[in-house]
């Protein structure tokens, strides 16, 4: 008999322990911590396996860049993957370089053609179109998504290094990109550090933490749509703040427009509030070059 209840009285404690144990961890479930320290850099990498998200960008309509002013060249990685990118020169040496990155869909000859934009438009300048998915251009939604989610955010981070470092320690790095491109534009400026000089960011994921923002050495310009379903008014708000509340200056700039309004083969493509904020973007750079 005691040795019946000696086990039911151990059975009854085992049972209380696992439940005490099973609660304590349960307070702070996987995908909460995950959610709290989810790096923003994953987050626009996440975006792509969001159906709503990609159901934001129309198909591309077929463009071929005609007559290139520029050429694809390789850098190494720090990770000994070469970089690669559409590299349009200074005319007269120069320590301006221009740093252009893609929207989701990958370097295609829209995003070429924007580079050449820019470079005509600016003071002798060198602008680096750079290819963050190594020579792969998506031309479906499921093929973005796959490139984007495939590329690891430490290559990302490689990619943009090493243009950086392929400019050279003197060089005075801007930036600028679309949706993919305007978080990635963000991100760049930050890890270009005392070399940054410029930021423009079109309807890109903005950083999250302040402490981050904090370590941005020069100015930013984004542009938002208040129609954009992917970039919400909401999360634009708070970037305001967070760059206030950081320090830094932000210039912004908002469209009764949707996501991707830049683009001339989106269906939602604004070619007003495009032409207002190209004007700003180049104005904002030339001067701070």
């Amino acid at each position: 008999m005691k040795r019946l209840l000696l086990l039911s009285a151990t059975t009854f404690i085992t049972v209380l322990l696992l439940g005490y144990t099973f609660n304590k961890h349960e307070v702070k479930p996987l995908y909460y911590i995950s959610c709290i320290n989810t790096d923003t850099k994953i987050m626009i990498q996440e975006d792509a396996a969001n159906p709503e998200f990609a159901m934001l960008h129309a198909i591309p309509k077929p463009f071929v860049l005609q007559n290139p002013i520029g050429k694809t060249i390789f850098f190494p990685a720090k990770d000994g993957i070469n970089a690669q990118g559409y590299f349009i020169k200074a005319n007269n040496k120069s320590n301006k370089w221009l740093l252009v990155i893609q929207e989701w869909w990958g370097l295609n000859d829209y995003i070429k053609k924007e580079a050449e934009t820019f470079y005509n438009d600016l003071d002798n300048v060198n602008v680096l179109a750079l290819d963050m998915y190594d020579g792969k251009v998506a031309t479906t939604r499921d093929s973005a998504s796959a490139y984007m989610r495939n590329t690891t955010t430490e290559r990302f981070e490689n990619i943009v290094k090493a243009a950086i470092t392929y400019a050279g320690s003197n060089a005075k790095i801007y930036t600028v990109g679309w949706c993919f491109g305007g978080g990635w534009s963000l991100q760049s400026t930050m890890l270009a550090g005392k070399q940054a000089a410029g930021c423009v960011m079109y309807y890109g994921r903005p950083e999250t933490n302040i402490e981050r923002l904090k370590t941005i050495q020069c100015d930013v310009i984004g542009f938002f749509g208040n129609l954009d379903k992917g970039i919400p008014s909401e999360t634009v708000d708070t970037f305001e703040k967070n760059m206030k509340d950081a320090g830094k200056t932000l210039y912004l700039y908002r469209y009764e427009a949707g996501h991707g309004f830049a683009n001339p083969s989106n269906p939602v493509f604004n070619k007003e509030a495009t032409e207002d904020a190209y004007a700003k973007a180049i104005d904002f750079l030339k001067k701070r070059m």
